[in-house]
């Protein structure tokens, strides 16, 4: 029986989530469509850009994506503390760079009007602000307005109408620091399991090539910038109604970079390793799974697998089919039996690949 969302994405197990979604029928929307020869490979640098320009305006960041031919993955941290710090006039100024929001709001955010406003008209905008200040850090309006904006896009190159995507995304909570390494390598490693890559460098439109190659990858998403943001309705929610077009003229957005490595693991707001190791580590799988690539393990594990106290050659079975051996959830024995306690649920699905994974 499906879970309700709430349960699956709760900010009370963790902040790190895994998401994925696949174009209707798993179709390939976004490659080279086999049926007539068409190649609609540009549209993954729609999304890959918009999902930067979304990270700017959510306080959701994004550790890891990879866009492929007919699905994505990306992997993000929610920030709710750093959405509530924010002022009223802050939170309004991010929303109507995506939606151009009601006339009070409009008035509200410009200083020539605001002073003439009466009390009740203030006091509607801030009520304004509290509704898209929860949207800023909630995953489910992140990907519904990502789907929305590329399905539209998607439609008009088309000349057609109807779904683009096939239903709403997929999430697994990560638990804790083995996991949400485990869940990075797997999806910085899509396309080299895909056999459309041979090595990270030529991993395109993968956060390991963002990190790698920042400015060729800066240098893209600048071209797929001026059109990856179509003016449409905001998608209907429970709530005040968001049924405000942005503005007919495109605007360009701001990017949000990549959340950065910290070495000493000391900084919460970033991830917790250096990045030649993160990179050490993602090339030693990515040998050792490439079914047409010679090479082997190498005799020494990687430094930070050996910090995580993780097997090796059970990280290197697993990451190939990490969908498929956890659940809603990754994470250690441990943390998955945390949460299984929290939901009152008697069994979790993964633990058996976590203790193989994740006991030294």
């Amino acid at each position: 029986m499906p879970r309700p969302r709430a349960h699956i994405v709760s900010l009370e197990h963790t902040a790190w989530y895994h998401v994925v979604c696949r174009c209707v029928r798993r179709a390939f929307l976004c490659g080279e469509d086999r049926l007539t020869g068409k190649n609609f490979d540009h549209r993954r640098g729609w999304i890959e850009a918009r999902i930067r320009e979304l990270a700017a305006i959510f306080t959701i960041d994004v550790a890891a994506y990879a866009i492929m031919s007919n699905h994505y993955h990306i992997v993000v941290k929610i920030d709710r503390d750093r959405a509530e710090r924010l002022a009223d006039e802050e939170v309004l100024a991010r929303w109507t760079r995506l939606f151009s929001g009601p006339l009070v709001v409009q008035r509200f955010l410009d200083p020539r009007t605001r002073a003439a406003m009466p009390e009740a008209d203030r006091h509607m905008a801030r009520q304004w602000a509290a509704s898209y200040r929860e949207r800023l850090w909630d995953l489910s309006w992140f990907t519904r307005v990502l789907n929305e904006s590329i399905a539209r896009k998607a439609n008009r190159e088309d000349g057609v109408r109807g779904r683009f995507w096939e239903g709403r995304f997929q999430s697994q909570a990560i638990l804790d620091e083995q996991a949400l390494f485990a869940v990075m390598v797997y999806v910085d490693l899509n396309p080299i399991r895909a056999g459309i890559a041979e090595t990270p460098e030529d991993s395109r439109h993968t956060s390991i090539e963002a990190r790698l190659f920042p400015d060729r990858v800066e240098a893209r998403l600048r071209e797929c910038a001026h059109t990856t943001t179509p003016a449409h309705a905001a998608p209907k929610a429970d709530g005040p109604p968001a049924n405000h077009a942005a503005p007919t003229n495109e605007r360009r957005l701001p990017m949000a970079p990549l959340l950065p490595f910290d070495a000493t693991g000391h900084e919460d707001w970033a991830l917790p390793c250096a990045l030649e190791d993160y990179v050490e580590l993602v090339e030693t799988v990515g040998r050792c799974i490439h079914p047409k690539k010679r090479g082997h393990i190498p005799e020494t594990a990687p430094r930070l697998l050996q910090r995580l106290g993780m097997d090796t050659e059970a990280f290197i079975t697993l990451s190939t089919r990490l969908l498929k051996e956890f659940g809603h959830a990754v994470g250690t024995p441990e943390s998955l039996l945390e949460l299984a306690a929290r939901r009152q649920a008697r069994y979790l699905r993964g633990m058996t690949a976590a203790r193989k994974m994740m006991e030294a």
